[in-house]
């Protein structure tokens, strides 16, 4: 799994999913052909000061991709992580005399999974054992070869190979597909025959989207799987990339970032993750400049519940989000991913670099984007304020693919916005809240600006109002009208439930704006110290009332150790809330949190 479905494909290159990789560090990446690459040049734009060169590929105009791969690192960028623990376990077998070669992961920041390590003579043979008692029968159709006719391979990956072929017979006869083959000798786990059965059921679920890979079946022998799907003849979105001289132009770039968003949004809102989201991993359906681009290889994509934080290490080095690298982390990790495909696409340079995966992730974890290099000075402020608030550290601050599309740098008001499950969970907290949070909340959404307002006119017309107004029962109808069967297996429809006190409810658009807007997404604009100043002024006309130190505390979930603190966000003069209080109120904190600024 993890290979694409095009010529000359390179995503195990990069590509971490725990538990693959062995191989010692490299110093510097090489190139897929196994050629080493001039370490002083390379054809992307460098937000580097002059003489400071980050990349190891060489420069050319238009580079072709016979003499140039994007100079990734070897395979996995956990590859350091792992290392450390194939020591650390080659340690403690040299000590205890035996190991069985099983990696069991780490701590936070430290792990990728299980089957890390090379293992030795012994663990090779319970390895064997462990294998034979493994059904690799996945119930799926046999006639590979009376259905199909094989022709020349097109991509190549870790677990196996992608051809093209031609349909024999059946509704898609005559018709070219790519299939592809992923070989049942290299699933030497349980786990990662489920993987398999996840890719497909990921791809029957999303096929149908514009933007997704038709996949059509798929079949099995004793010796492989096979994964019948379209044929997207027009390269990858990496090849447009460096035929352009390394970037596009604004213009243009808004036409890629629209459709990789509606496949990412779809993505979302059906509960599926991408986890590996780059230019490689979009084709173009044709070799058309206005081809529609394709969103493929769901190798180490997942499904994820609403609410539910993800830990495991994978992705791409260049791409990965910093969540990621925490071990927590759910659908924001591919809005992460999107921002640097904007990054790129806008001025031709990654915008976190090092010579090394840990290097890389130093660099994502603590520095911020060159924004201030050419070209940037000539790129328009919305397409800079957009690219800020997917790269944003804090994924509760990065923008969801759906508010994304509605960023006034794509916005287009012909153009549906879709569904977007963030409401969803926001308005689940918000009926469970306190009236006094209620009031906080009603306060600042009456203080947004007209785009945030947009946004949620948008989400509310979704939801089908009925005179004005929308009940649980028009959130459940607008699920079911973009279900599929993936929604299922994510249980997205499980946070319904959580929302039953809204069955007896209804409420208007004022309100609903005050259930669905995010604090964290208001405090991350530039203009958030105005806001919340409006906002206070709301609420000090229709909701700060009189509050014991003690009730403002268990508003907040606060104990009692942090009464010092609490007392100095409540007016002495009066007993209410002051701005500084409101806005702890609507940011939340912690006693961790609350402690700390006491010492301080």
């Amino acid at each position: 799994m993890g290979q694409c479905y095009s010529t000359k494909s390179s995503a195990v290159n990069d590509t971490v999913a725990g538990g693959i990789t062995n191989e010692p560090q490299s110093p510097a990446p090489a190139s897929t052909s196994g050629r080493q690459t001039p370490p002083s040049m390379s054809p992307w734009q460098s937000p580097y000061p002059a003489g400071v060169n980050p990349s190891p590929a060489p420069t050319m105009g238009t580079p072709g991709r016979k003499l140039l791969k994007w100079p990734f690192p070897p395979p996995s960028p956990a590859k350091p992580i792992m290392a450390a623990l194939r020591r650390r376990r080659e340690a403690k077998r040299s000590r205890a005399g035996s190991g069985d070669g099983v990696g069991t992961g780490a701590g936070a920041g430290e792990g990728t999974g299980g089957g890390l390590s090379t293992p030795g003579r012994d663990g090779e043979e319970r390895e064997r054992e462990r294998e034979r008692g493994l059904d690799k029968n996945f119930g799926y159709g046999k006639n590979l070869g009376g259905k199909y006719e094989l022709g020349k391979e097109v991509g190549r990956g870790h677990f196996g190979h992608t051809c093209w072929a031609t349909a024999k017979k059946g509704e898609f006869k005559g018709q070219s597909v790519a299939i592809k083959i992923i070989s049942k000798a290299k699933m030497t786990s349980a786990i990662a025959i489920e993987d398999v059965r996840r890719e497909v059921k990921i791809l029957k679920a999303l096929s149908g989207h514009k933007h997704m890979l038709k996949f059509y079946e798929a079949l099995e022998d004793s010796n492989n799987v096979y994964l019948v799907m379209e044929l997207c003849e027009g390269g990858e979105l990496l090849d447009r990339i460096l035929s352009r001289g390394g970037r596009y132009d604004e213009h243009d770039a808004k036409g890629i970032i629209v459709q990789i968003l509606s496949a990412v949004a779809f993505c979302h809102l059906q509960g599926v993750v991408h986890r590996d989201l780059k230019p490689e991993n979009f084709l173009f359906a044709a070799k058309d400049d206005d081809s529609l681009l394709k969103m493929i290889d769901f190798g180490l994509s997942d499904f994820v519940r609403p609410d539910q934080r993800l830990n495991d290490v994978v992705g791409s080095a260049y791409y990965v989000a910093p969540e990621v690298l925490h071990r927590s982390y759910n659908v924001e990790g591919d809005m992460w991913s999107v921002g640097v495909i904007t990054y790129i696409l806008l001025c031709g340079s990654r915008p976190f670099w090092a010579r090394t995966e840990s290097g890389i992730f130093r660099s994502v974890l603590r520095s911020d984007p060159n924004f201030d290099d050419t070209p940037w000075p000539n790129i328009s402020a919305e397409a800079k304020d957009f690219v800020k608030r997917l790269l944003n550290k804090d994924h509760r601050k990065r923008m969801t693919a759906a508010q994304a599309l509605a960023h006034p740098w794509l916005r287009e008001e012909s153009r549906p916005l879709p569904l977007d499950m963030l409401i969803y969970k926001l308005a689940k907290a918000y009926i469970r809240a306190t009236p006094l949070k209620r009031a906080a909340l009603k306060a600042l959404s009456k203080a947004i600006t007209e785009n945030e307002v947009y946004f949620l006119r948008a989400q509310f017309r979704l939801l089908n109002p009925k005179d004005g107004l929308i009940s649980l029962d028009n959130f459940k109808a607008a699920l079911l009208n973009n279900a599929t069967d993936a929604m299922k297996e994510a249980r997205v429809s499980d946070i319904i439930a959580m929302m039953e006190p809204l069955s007896s409810k209804k409420i208007d658009f004022e309100e609903f704006c005050a259930a669905a807007i995010s604090v964290y997404q208001i405090e991350a604009l530039e203009d958030w110290d105005k806001i919340a100043a409006i906002a206070y002024q709301h609420f000090e006309q229709e909701g700060n009332r009189r509050i014991s130190v003690e009730e403002f505390s268990r508003e907040m979930n606060l104990s009692p150790t942090a009464y010092p603190l609490v007392k100095d966000w409540i007016r002495a003069s009066d007993g209410k809330i002051n701005y500084l209080g409101y806005t702890k109120f609507l940011h939340g904190v912690t006693i961790r949190s609350s402690n700390l600024a006491r010492r301080q």
